[in-house]
């Protein structure tokens, strides 16, 4: 498989970690301290690490720094989309559209020749 294959898959799956050890206390866990929060949330961001820090050393084999820190970006917001409708029971907007594209643009500019 393709480096850039490897490197999306691994943020993907970085990004489902990193986005329940960020919010899904606030779900969870809101009746808890917050320290209980957040050693559950380092638990899990441990998972996230496993899984970024891979992917950024594969990426940087075929993209620069800056292609590689806007495709985690796209990532992280079209993982986090889904996790505030599905999971958290946030209502959908018409401000995701807009953002998705802003983040279109920002790949657009940061990728073209």
């Amino acid at each position: 498989m393709p480096p850039i294959v490897w490197t999306i898959l691994l943020l993907i799956c970085s990004n489902v970690f990193m986005t329940f050890a960020w919010y899904s206390h606030l779900k969870n866990l809101h009746d808890k301290p917050w320290w209980i929060a957040a050693i559950a949330s380092w638990g899990i961001a441990l998972f996230e690490y496993m899984l970024q820090v891979p992917a950024n050393r594969i990426g940087y084999t075929v993209l620069d720094l800056p292609k590689l820190k806007i495709l985690q970006e796209v990532i992280s917001l079209a993982v986090f989309v889904p996790f505030a409708i599905l999971y958290m029971d946030q209502p959908i907007k018409l401000n995701y559209l807009w953002a998705a594209l802003c983040l279109m643009g920002a790949v657009f500019f940061i990728f073209r020749g």
